[in-house]
Order: structure tokens, then C-alpha cells, then sequence
């Protein structure tokens, strides 16, 4: 019983989470998330807000989602440990995602920031569980693994935005940097935790997949938008750039240890520190 429960709670908060997208996106007739808040969060409103275009990387992410949703009620699901050990954060992510929307729908931006930093906690916390086993299968791999990767990716980016955002419409004057400054600097964070989440997650592609996507269309915006800043877009390409570099650097060297962990008569120092429990996704 306690494990239909927890199905059907991830479930509820897919529907909730995808509803609030819906009433987000403008399409209910919402203020779409770029307009609401006083337009705190359009593409031209901060040196660190992403293109346009960056958002439609929601649609995977709630696909993936709302897969899983539907995904985990299979009976082999039902009563595994690694879904046991997710479930319950991955519906708590849901609905702190639509409680984010919520949030700058009412134009509610400073409530957003907490928020948001609850969800990217919750995000991570989910990511390091996943770690720990290995996905059953390539469905699994992409319906759990895969989304959250993508969803906690986007998420790291989308955080920094939020911040940023709230800042300025406050009135923060930085201690005096310029925006370019802070601009340079938020990028230069992002691209360190992208190495973190290369690093722990020994070059698992969806959550590098993601930042980039986001850092990318950073540096679209301020090289073709109405508020243009060279050295934050360079700055962002080249974290893009190091970010893949780094991820794919760690996929390979896992996978290499991985092989020669198996291998008969390989040399089993560190084998148990260096062998991966996976990078599926």
C-alpha cells in the first residue's frame, strides 16, 4: 500500500506540475513567465537571462516526466529500492517547480528565489541517490536517469537567472561591478558546478546537455538581444565548451575503468573507489 501511495503521489505531482506549465506558458491565459513579474525574467532583462528559445528544453524535461509518472507504475517498479529512494523527491521537484511558476505568476519574484533553490537542492539530492545503483535497463535510463539529468541542468541555469533577476529588480547595485562583471562571474560558477556534476557523476551527459543548452542561448542573447555583453557571451562559450570537454574527458575514463574492472587479472587497485556505479545518462 505505502509503495500505490507513492506512485500515485508522483503521479498527482506530474498533472499538477504540467498544469502549471500549461498556465505558465501563456497558453491558459497566464501572463507567459518572460512578461510576469514585471518582465523580470524576459531574455533582455539581465546579462545572465537565456535566449528565448532555451525554454523549449521544458518540453523533454516534462515529457521525461510525465513518462516516468506513468513509467513507475509498472508491478517490476512498484516496490524497487532505487524508486523507493527517488519517488517521494521526485514528486516534491514537481510541485516546487510549479509552486516556482505560481510564485511569478503572482509577480511574487523574491518568494521565487527560495524556491527555486529548494527545487535545485532537491534536484541534486535525487542525482546523487541515482548515482548509487545503476538504472535497470534503457528505459529506465531515459524516463528517470535521463529527465532528471536534464531537468537538473536546466534548473542550475534557470537558478542563477532567478537570483540574478531578483537582484536587479531590487535595485542591486552589485559593489559596484559592472554587469558585464557579474555577468563573467555567474558564467564562471555555472561552468564550475557543470565540472562537479561531471566530476560525481562520471561524465553522465543529460545534466552537462542541459547547462549547455542554457549557458549557449546566455550567449545568443547577449550577442544578438537588446542588452548585448560580449565578455559574458565568450565567457559563456568557452564554460560550454569545457563543460563537454570535461563530461565527455570522465565518461571515457569511467568507462575505461569500468573495463578494466571486469577484465580477468586486471589490477584491482582503487577498483573500488574508481569504478563508477554508472553513466547511463
Amino acid at each position: 500500500m505505502k509503495d500505490f501511495i507513492r506512485q500515485l503521489v508522483v503521479a498527482v505531482s506530474a498533472i499538477v506540475a504540467v498544469v502549471g506549465s500549461f498556465i505558465g506558458s501563456g497558453a491558459a491565459g497566464g501572463t507567459p513567465i518572460q512578461d510576469a513579474a514585471g518582465g523580470a525574467l524576459a531574455a533582455d532583462a539581465t546579462v545572465i537571462a537565456p535566449g528565448g528559445p532555451a525554454f523549449a528544453i521544458w518540453t523533454p524535461i516534462y515529457v521525461g516526466l510525465l513518462a516516468y509518472a506513468f513509467w513507475q507504475f509498472l508491478p517490476k517498479q512498484k516496490s524497487l529500492a532505487r524508486q523507493r529512494r527517488v519517488g517521494y523527491l521526485v514528486a516534491a521537484s514537481l510541485l516546487l517547480n510549479a509552486a516556482w511558476i505560481l510564485s511569478v505568476q503572482f509577480d511574487l519574484l523574491a518568494l521565487s528565489v527560495p524556491v527555486i533553490a529548494l527545487l535545485l537542492v532537491v534536484l541534486v539530492v535525487i542525482f546523487l541517490r541515482l548515482l548509487e545503483s545503476r538504472p535497470n535497463g534503457v528505459v529506465e535510463t531515459v524516463v528517470l536517469d535521463g529527465t532528471i539529468g536534464l531537468y537538473l541542468g536546466w534548473v542550475c541555469v534557470a537558478t542563477a537567472a532567478d537570483i540574478t533577476a531578483w537582484l536587479v529588480a531590487t535595485g542591486f547595485d552589485g559593489f559596484g561591478w559592472s554587469s558585464n562583471g557579474w555577468g563573467v562571474a555567474i558564467v564562471i560558477v555555472a561552468g564550475l558546478v557543470g565540472l562537479l556534476l561531471a566530476i560525481r557523476g562520471s561524465g553522465r551527459f543529460a545534466p552537462a546537455a542541459a547547462l549547455c543548452w542554457g549557458l549557449a542561448w546566455v550567449a545568443v542573447a547577449r550577442l544578438t538581444g537588446d542588452r548585448l555583453s560580449a565578455p559574458t557571451a565568450i565567457a559563456a562559450i568557452i564554460a560550454v565548451a569545457v563543460v563537454l570537454i570535461a563530461t565527455i574527458a570522465f565518461r571515457v575514463r569511467a568507462r575505461a575503468a569500468r573495463r578494466n574492472y571486469r577484465t580477468p587479472g586486471a589490477p584491482s587497485t582503487d577498483a573500488a573507489t574508481t569504478v563508477p556505479v554508472g553513466t547511463s545518462a
